[in-house]
C-alpha cells in the first residue's frame, strides 16, 4: 500500500538492443512553502493523519495496515518519515502522488503543510495556540472547519457509525439528536470522539459548536 508507482518502458535500438528507461509516474504539484517554525504538529499535522489515514481498519493503532500506525507522533516518526527530507520519506511519496489516502487526495494546503513540516525536521510541536474566536459560530466560518478533522472517518456511503460529517445536513442531524456533543464531551452512553490519541477540541471550539446548535444549526 505504501509503495509509490513507477513506470518502465523499453526503447528498441539498432541491432535489436533493448534499453530500459525510467519514466516518472506523474507531475508533482507546485506546493506553497510554509515556515516550519509556524507549524504545530498537534494543531496542523496530526489532524490530517487522524482524519485521513488513522481510521479503523487502516493505519490506526489497532489495525496498523502495512505496519503503519499514523495515529500519534511517535508512531508516525517511527516509519516512513525522514525528518528534513520529504523526497526520501515513503509516506510523503505516496501522498504527493495521490496513491493515499484511498478515500481521496489531500488538499493542496494539507500537502503544503505536510511537506513543509517534514522539510523543517518533522518536529513535535505540542500545546500550540489554536486560533479560535468564540464569537464566530456560523457553519461556514466555524463548524465546517472543525468537522474537517472528522471527515476521514465520517464521510461518504461508508461513514463510520453511519454518521456523515462532510456536509451541513449530516452535522445538523447529529447536532439536533445530541450525538455530536454527547461524543465530543464524552458523556455516558456515547462513543468518545475524537478517538483516543487524537487532539481534543478546545473549549473555544466547543463553545462555537454549542452556540451554533443554540442558534438553530443553520446552514450559514
Amino acid at each position: 500500500m505504501m509503495n509509490s508507482k513507477t513506470f518502465f518502458g523499453t526503447l528498441l535500438l539498432g541491432g535489436g538492443v533493448l534499453l530500459s528507461f525510467f519514466i516518472g509516474s506523474c507531475k508533482h504539484e507546485n506546493l506553497d512553502t510554509i515556515n516550519g517554525d509556524s507549524i504545530c504538529f498537534e494543531r496542523d499535522i496530526l489532524p490530517i493523519f487522524v482524519s485521513n489515514c488513522a481510521m479503523s481498519g487502516c493505519h490506526d493503532a489497532t489495525t496498523h495496515a502495512d505496519e503503519y500506525d499514523l495515529s500519534n507522533y511517535t508512531a508516525i516518526l517511527s516509519k516512513g518519515i525522514k525528518p528534513g527530507n520529504p523526497n526520501d520519506s515513503e509516506i510523503w511519496e505516496v501522498i504527493q502522488e495521490n496513491e493515499m489516502p484511498p478515500n481521496g487526495a489531500l488538499t493542496r494546503e494539507q500537502k503544503s503543510y505536510l511537506k513543509s513540516w517534514i522539510a523543517a525536521g518533522a518536529k513535535n510541536g505540542i500545546n500550540c495556540v489554536v486560533q479560535c474566536d468564540s464569537n464566530v459560530f456560523t457553519y461556514s466560518g466555524a463548524v465546517s472547519k472543525i468537522m474537517s478533522n472528522c471527515i476521514g472517518c465520517h464521510s461518504g456511503n461508508n461513514a463510520s457509525a453511519q454518521v456523515n460529517l462532510s456536509n451541513h445536513a449530516g452535522v445538523q442531524t447529529v447536532a439536533l439528536n445530541g450525538r455530536l456533543m454527547g461524543s465530543l464531551l464524552s458523556k455516558a452512553g456515547f462513543a468518545s470522539m475524537p478517538p483516543y490519541g487524537s487532539p481534543r477540541l478546545t473549549s473555544c471550539q466547543i463553545t462555537q459548536l454549542n452556540k451554533w446548535i443554540g442558534n438553530g444549526c443553520k446552514n450559514d
